[in-house]
């Protein structure tokens, strides 16, 4: 049933983002109740620059949820999640089996606890080379991205990014300019760049990628990121006619220094101020 993605059909496409909606919902009814709500958070340690990583029960639980119907549907394939890890099912090198489920079930925590709707449950189906299809789900503000070979999504609505060519005209994001860049020279780098930008809105986690590929900012810059973090993001704002990469202008999936734009106009653009 499943092929590579360079072969994948509408039938397939179809069958995915169908699928995506369904562990949307079954998150959903864990998070949106937790939310705004008096909630305990354990800290997890070490993250960044702060000894701070905090997570809750609605991390926890909405992530088992997903799994659990991962699981059932799609039993051959691999799961890798912020909360629980990697459950191989198919280590096989070569099989047509080597689909990977890539989870955060809330991220930006930060914000969830804050009762700020901008956190996202993410989720990424990865071909064994690259995330394919991905999805960001805020059931708060009840939108729901979702990003295929084909196209990207807003509620089922094809969105895309706007053609913003210069930075001098570009809106740039972070999540947080003090405390999540992973040193000194990487934040240095942010403000660089910053310094170019007609506009600077920061602190949106996940949600600023989505605007990105709905057309309102035009970067992203971020590093010390986790696969689980930017897999699902990758295929929402290139389906939307974006670039995601990391800051060399490699692949992001693994996470790390990750830059999203507009247009590769605009990469190019950045990516040489970050490199300066």
């Amino acid at each position: 049933m499943d092929s590579k993605a360079n072969q994948i059909d509408t039938r397939q496409i179809k069958e995915y983002t169908d699928f995506m909606d369904k562990l949307a919902v079954a998150a959903a009814e864990i998070t949106l109740p937790m939310f705004k709500q008096p909630i305990e958070v354990t800290n997890k340690g070490q993250k960044h620059l702060l000894d701070y990583d905090p997570v809750t029960e609605a991390d926890e639980l909405s992530e088992k949820a997903i799994r659990k119907l991962i699981t059932q549907v799609y039993p051959t394939h691999n799961i890798l999640g912020e909360e629980h890890g990697h459950e191989e099912k198919n280590a096989q090198v070569g099989s047509r089996d080597q689909w990977t489920w890539v989870i955060d079930p809330i991220d930006g925590t930060r914000a969830y606890i804050c009762g700020i709707p901008t956190w996202g449950t993410l989720v990424a189906l990865n071909d064994g080379r690259a995330p394919v299809y991905g999805m960001l789900d805020q059931p708060y503000l009840k939108e729901r991205y979702i990003g295929t070979p084909e196209a990207s999504y807003l509620n089922g609505k094809i969105i895309n990014c706007r053609p913003c060519k210069n930075l001098s005209d570009a809106t740039i994001s972070t999540t947080d300019p003090t405390q999540f860049f992973s040193s000194a020279e990487d934040e240095q780098a942010f403000y660089r760049v910053a310094a170019e930008a007609k506009l600077v809105r920061n602190g949106y986690d996940c949600y600023a990628y989505a605007m990105v590929a709905a057309g309102f900012i035009d970067i992203v810059i971020e590093s010390g990121l986790e696969p689980y973090d930017i897999q699902a993001l990758i295929p929402i704002v290139q389906g939307a006619g974006g670039i995601v990469t990391n800051w060399t202008g490699g692949s992001a999936a693994m996470g790390g220094q990750v830059v999203a734009s507009a247009t590769t106009e605009l990469h190019d653009q950045v990516l040489g101020l970050l490199n300066t």
